[in-house]
């Protein structure tokens, strides 16, 4: 099957993060002469964002929040779970942290990403993204020179609501012209990504280059279905 939309996921899909939160944020707090093993860190970023995703829905936007102001509190939170209280240090390490997120030094983009990327296109089918991520994705694609390939990027911090709700496949939809039955969606979950673009009528596959994704795919995902590389998705779309 060619599909004429193409939609994709973005982290674990496309990118990766290089170095974990905890890794992350060691090195700023490092910067201000706070030491902090990257583990504690892990931990209590965890617990932060898991409370403000459940206080504050997709960044906080029906109770007025901008998501670069949730991120902000995210890591605050995060930084105060570990000891450090004082405003005029966390501040500008959220601020830091927040604008580092974008560069291209914290992505790594999959080796079997460009090549899959570029046969698609060759092939002439419009290529979108569909992430729960916030406007900075924009950015971050740019930066990892993959923004070219696609004709939109949908957040749900555009939209309004996240994956796996049926409203931002739909938009994708919308934007794209297409019916669902033409379009196809690629990602690693496999709630968020396969089951919700199957649930609206679009063809799926999801993306499993490890062996604990295996395991979580085990019964809900046919064999079929699931790319252990993006490079079999040429072999599939031709």
């Amino acid at each position: 099957m060619r599909p004429q939309l193409l939609t994709w996921d973005v982290k674990g899909t496309l990118l990766r993060v290089r170095h974990s939160v905890g890794e992350l944020y060691s090195s700023e707090a490092k910067l201000h002469g706070i030491q902090l093993e990257a583990r504690a860190l892990d931990k209590s970023f965890l617990a932060a964002l898991q409370m403000q995703d459940k206080l504050f829905p997709n960044y906080g936007q029906d109770q007025g929040l901008s998501s670069q102001q949730w991120w902000i509190d995210v890591v605050k939170k995060t930084f105060c779970h570990c000891g450090v209280s004082n405003e005029q240090v966390l501040s500008p390490m959220a601020v830091n942290l927040y604008r580092q997120f974008c560069s291209a030094g914290n992505w790594q983009v999959f080796s079997d990403v460009e090549n899959t990327l570029v046969h698609c296109r060759n092939l002439g089918i419009s290529m979108a993204v569909i992430s729960n991520f916030d406007r900075r994705l924009e950015k971050i694609l740019t930066n990892c020179n993959l923004r070219q390939y696609f004709k939109f990027v949908l957040t749900s911090e555009d939209v309004g609501t996240a994956k796996p709700d049926q409203r931002i496949f739909a938009a994708a939809l919308s934007l794209a012209q297409v019916e669902p039955k033409q379009a196809m969606h690629i990602g690693d979950d496999v709630g968020m990504d396969y089951l919700a673009a199957r649930a609206i009528g679009m063809e799926s596959y999801l993306i499993c280059r490890r062996q604990e994704e295996l395991s979580a795919a085990k019964g809900l995902v046919p064999e079929a279905h699931i790319l252990h590389s993006l490079q079999q998705l040429c072999g599939l779309i031709n």
